[in-house]
Order: structure tokens, then sequence, then C-alpha cells
């Protein structure tokens, strides 16, 4: 048997900054080679690579638009072609965009729908038929939000459809059990892109969310990745169908966002 066929493999969308990054590193750390995917910025995807291979892992930089409906099973192939196998796919790649109901245009909408729900779905289902096939009793990690659970102004789209992957992951879980496959979602709360210290313009803005977040600091990229390591491992090995909070207990309380701009004019 070759290492390729011995080695485990984790896929991870998005994988080139942000949330992906940290997952993709945890999971190196925890002993998979990575294939990761990006959608333009090859150079990011490249040094995270480099950082895989340094801790001793195989790594392999898979570009492709997700929003596309035939790239998923293309990266699907592309990483079985070049890593062997997949045993797990952190299905995070997406964006964050809102707008309130009476604005929101028709391209942001589809963009949402397109990339954070139909193409998690298509790689999800790519993947569970190369797991199938290949006797694979892997794991599948959807990455939604914390805005899946709790209502904000003006993201009614980003997180109504991150609640509906939610549910979705419940059914996909009763599917692929009969095979072995676990499907769970993670759900991070605030966890701010780069160092939001030097962001001047919303500094003051960042510092007090930060005070309201119960545990007073902003997530990590690392922190999800953590919590992903946690359920593809054996330790969680009867955990399928859920989701698992990463949110340093920001949706306790019911606590209101800021307010993003000046608010609707109301009915008189």
């Amino acid at each position: 048997m070759s290492e390729i066929e011995k080695g485990r493999v984790a896929l991870v969308t998005g994988g080139s900054r942000g949330i992906g990054k940290g997952i993709a590193l945890v999971l190196a750390k925890a002993g998979y080679d990575v294939a990761l995917t990006y959608t333009s910025k090859k150079e990011l995807a490249l040094e995270v690579a480099e950082q895989i291979q340094k801790l001793g892992r195989r790594a392999a930089v898979i570009q492709g638009e997700l929003t596309e409906e035939q790239t998923p099973q293309k990266v699907v192939d592309t990483c079985v072609k070049e890593m062997g196998r997949i045993d797990v796919l952190a299905n995070n790649a997406g964006r964050t965009m809102f707008g309130h109901i009476l604005k929101i245009d028709l391209a942001t909408i589809n963009t949402l729908i397109n990339l954070n729900f139909k193409a998690y779905v298509l790689m999800l289902q790519a993947v569970a038929k190369h797991m199938v096939e290949a006797k694979i009793r892997g794991n599948i990690v959807n990455i939604t939000s914390t805005r899946g659970q709790r209502a904000y102004l003006h993201d009614g789209v980003y997180g109504g459809l991150k609640a509906g992957l939610s549910r979705a992951t419940q059914s996909f879980a009763l599917d692929l059990a009969p095979y072995g496959i676990r499907v769970n979602c993670v759900a991070p709360g605030s966890i701010p892109h780069g160092d939001y210290n030097k962001d001047e313009k919303r500094k003051d803005a960042y510092e007090d969310f930060r005070q309201r977040i119960p545990l007073k600091r902003f997530g990590t990229g690392e922190d999800i990745g953590q919590a992903v390591a946690w359920l593809v491992s054996e330790q969680a090995s009867y955990i399928t169908g859920q989701t698992l909070n990463i949110d340093g207990g920001l949706i306790l309380p019911g606590m209101p966002e800021i307010e993003r701009g000046p608010a609707p004019k109301a009915w008189a």
C-alpha cells in the first residue's frame, strides 16, 4: 500500500485565509495531508500550503470558482487524483454579505444562494459519492454561522441560508449514516479577518463589540479549526447531524448587534 493510500486527507474549501486557513493548519497538525481551494489569490493559498509542508504533511492547492455548478465535482476529482483519497471535507468557502430587505439586490441574493448553499450541497454530494465508492467512513463538516440561530439586522438572506444549511445537514447525516459517514456543522460567532486593531475607522466599534462577547474576545481561525479537528476525530465518533457553536457565548444573551449604518425610516 502506498503512502498516498495510507495517509488521511482533508479537503478544505476556501482554505487560503481566515477560518479556512485556520482549519487547514490545525488539521495538518492533527496528521492530515491537506488540499485547499482558492478562488483568485493563489499566492495566499501557496503560503498556507508551504506552512502545511513545514509541518511534515503533503499539501495541494486547487483553484475553483465554487459558484459555478461544475466546479465542486472538478475540485473533488482533482483532489483524489493528486492526494489519492478524501477522508474529511471542511465545507468552508463562502461570503458574508448583508442587505436590508428593501434594498438588497438580486446579484447579492444569487451570490449568497449559489456560494453559501448550493456550492456546499454540491461539494458535499461529490465528496460523499467518493467516500461511498471508496468505502471510506469519512467526515464532512459544514461551516455555518450562529447567525443561522439568532436574527440580526440586514442578514435575512445570509443568516437564513446558514439556518437552512444546518437543517439540511441533519438530513444529509441521516442519508449517509448507513455508510459510516458523519456530517456535522460548526457555527462560528465573530471571527474578524486580519488584524482588526489596525482598522482605525472601526477600531472603537470592534472594541465595543468585543466587550459584549461573554468571553471578552473575538474568535480565531484556529478556534474553528480545533472544533473541526475534534468533530472528525474518534473522540466524536458518536456525533452526527449536530451543530457546534464556537462563539464565546455570543448568542447566549441574545445580544443585539451594532447598527449597520443609519436605520431605515419606519412607518409614520
